[in-house]
């Protein structure tokens, strides 16, 4: 059944006519936390230190020479720059060949799963401002690679009493920019938190990554604990030591 808001939005069931505008939210929701990564990583004073650093280093080298200074500075930034980009672009590649390679087989067909989209009225045209998937873990199930816009795990952090549990697993919530600091985030959490009670699932678990500021913010709003937190992606292992990223994972009871 569809969920009304103020906004004048409705969350259903994902259907195939959806797949273009949520692959297109998906590539947007993941990226953009690029930029905010980077920034926070180079502003740090430890990278500050560094890249004033190199671009003496560059000075000296260049024989007193500021072109040689800027160029080496420059490139470190460059550096930390990608690592960021590796880390987020090489998370949506790998989802791209996974589950959101085929939405209808990795969600919808199993009881357990979900998949919802927030549709909302534009100028007449109905225009998909959001989205939210669950994956429903039973007692034996193996962890999926649980990351919700953040970093792909390369660690196991889910406690023991969650694998002879059932829980749900929640790998994407992503609202359109032009929707946010509206509720609809708050209104896609809870229809997961809904469907899991539904299920009979204990508690709701999530990933998320340090630059998604406003995220983290929304989740400890909702009542969701970090239980542990760690550097591993599925990027080179100095990729993610250079960009100083950390994967969250948080957890509510229901």
């Amino acid at each position: 059944m569809d969920q009304k808001n103020n906004l004048q939005c409705s969350i259903r069931e994902y259907q195939a006519e959806d797949k273009d505008a949520v692959i297109t939210l998906f590539r947007n929701g993941i990226l953009e936390h690029v930029y905010p990564a980077f920034f926070k990583t180079i502003s740090h004073p430890d990278q500050i230190g560094v890249t004033l650093s190199i671009s003496m280093a560059g000075y000296v080298l260049g024989g007193s020479s500021y072109f040689m200074a800027l160029l080496f500075g420059g490139a470190w930034a460059g550096l930390i720059y990608y690592c960021c980009y590796e880390i987020y672009e090489g998370y949506r590649l790998s989802r791209m060949a996974t589950d959101m390679a085929d939405i209808q087989a990795s969600f919808l067909d199993n009881p357990d799963n979900g998949f919802w989209v927030a549709k909302a009225e534009v100028n007449g045209k109905s225009k998909v401002a959001g989205l939210v998937a669950v994956v429903g873990r039973r007692g034996g199930d193996e962890r999926g690679d649980g990351w919700n816009g953040g970093l792909l795990s390369g660690v196991d952090e889910i406690g023991q009493d969650e694998r002879d549990g059932s829980y749900g697993e929640v790998p994407h919530l992503i609202v359109s920019f032009a929707y946010r600091k509206k509720g609809l985030g708050s209104q896609l959490a809870h229809k997961v938190m809904e469907f899991c009670k539904d299920r009979g699932f204990s508690r709701v678990v999530l990933e998320t990554s340090s630059p998604q500021t406003a995220a983290n913010a929304l989740y400890s709003k909702l009542g969701f604990i970090q239980t542990s937190c760690h550097s591993n992606t599925h990027v080179n292992h100095w990729f993610s030591k250079l960009a100083n990223i950390q994967v969250m994972h948080m957890e509510k009871y229901i």
